[in-house]
């Protein structure tokens, strides 16, 4: 395997959604392979009986024992699972889940042994993959966990947007309990870290959007913005970050005021993701931030009621490859530059305007 090819891992997911369309779609494009080398942890069999479902026979598979076998131009694959596995397609299965399990745990000793940085994760279903060995809400907390549990955000990213949440897989009334200034502190530090490292932003503009309806209302429909949310972003003000908010979600998305900033902070789960899918599902990738190495997702799950149909959209499949290959190269970009302070001079990279919003012309545009 050439020491120059960027190699990522791509986990196959659950076998009976559509992981495996948006995968044999996406590599079936030759101009993957030219960006970098593929490397599916999963099953041949398997990739074999959605192949011949798709009726895309001219499509092919390099089957490897290990990483170091990968062959550049090609897509690699790494038998992780049972042959015995069945495909039962529409189906959540214990099969399956263990399935999804085993190619996860593959592919992180492969990543936490320094042999590949690029992770692609397809999708799980978060109830079929439980087990003892796996009792983690979805792939993030899993991934934090594995990589020695510093804190991590979840941004989900698009050509005009950058999302992340402050609380992710949590019950509604818990977000409150949950919610402190130094939470916030912690995810606004590292939507700031990832934006400048990952994204090549210079000096990120972040909002933050308010927990209460209209921001609470001075008080009169929560107190949370006054209490928690401001408090966090004089502490990240002080630390030379430059945070707005809060804001309203329905008015800031409403108005278009997210195509103002660089990066966004929701609250809690949905409050960010129902907006995101709303304006960007087709396109729009799960990245982690704050992770040591590189994670990326489609952003959709399973979608049993389309497997096995051949109608499955692999553009977001497709975004979470060339995404994940553009982070490592801002990374590597980024440690140049801040290894030698003094090459950084004249350097423009991406985005960083000094032309910052002003917060009242945004709340008044709300």
């Amino acid at each position: 395997m050439s020491n120059k090819a960027i190699v990522v891992a791509i986990t196959h997911g659950d076998i009976n959604g559509i992981g495996y369309e948006v995968m044999i779609k996406t590599l079936s494009d030759p101009r993957i392979c030219e960006e970098c080398t593929p490397v599916i942890y999963g099953s041949p069999k398997v990739a074999a009986y959605h192949r011949k479902a798709l009726n895309m026979v001219n499509f092919n598979f390099n089957t490897i024992r290990e990483l170091s076998e990968a062959t550049p131009g090609k897509v690699n694959i790494i038998n992780t699972i049972d042959d015995n596995l069945r495909v039962e397609l529409g189906k959540s299965t214990p099969m399956a889940g263990e399935g999804s399990a085993s190619a996860l745990e593959a592919a992180m000793t492969d990543i936490l042994a320094n042999r590949v940085g690029l992770l692609v994760t397809a999708p799980i279903n978060k109830h079929n993959i439980q087990s003892e060995a796996f009792p983690f809400p979805g792939h993030t907390e899993y991934l934090k966990e594995k990589a020695g549990g510093e804190d991590v955000l979840m941004i989900m990213v698009s050509e005009n947007m950058k999302i992340g949440v402050v609380t992710g897989h949590l019950p509604l009334r818990a977000v409150p309990d949950a919610l402190t200034p130094e939470l916030i502190l912690a995810k606004i530090r590292l939507m700031n870290n990832s934006l400048r490292q990952d994204f090549g932003i210079r000096r990120p503009r972040i909002a933050l959007l308010s927990l209460n309806p209209h921001a609470g209302d001075e008080g009169l429909l929560g107190d949370e913005e006054v209490q928690v949310i401001e408090p966090a972003m004089k502490l990240a003000s002080d630390e030379d970050i430059l945070v707005f908010g809060p804001y309203p979600a329905d008015g800031f998305f409403g108005a278009g005021s997210f195509a103002r900033f660089d990066g966004i902070l929701a609250m809690y789960h949905d409050q960010g993701l129902a907006p995101f899918k709303a304006l960007a599902f087709d396109t729009g990738v799960n990245y982690t931030a704050g992770l040591p190495f590189v994670r990326t997702s489609p952003n959709h799950g399973t979608a049993y009621d389309l497997a096995g149909k051949g109608e499955a959209d692999e553009n977001s499949f497709r975004q979470a490859i060339y995404l994940a290959i553009d982070i490592q190269r801002n990374r590597e970009l980024f440690r140049e530059i801040n290894s030698n302070p003094l090459g950084s001079q004249g350097v423009d990279t991406a985005g960083g305007s000094e032309d910052l919003p002003a917060e009242d012309n945004v709340t008044e545009a709300l």
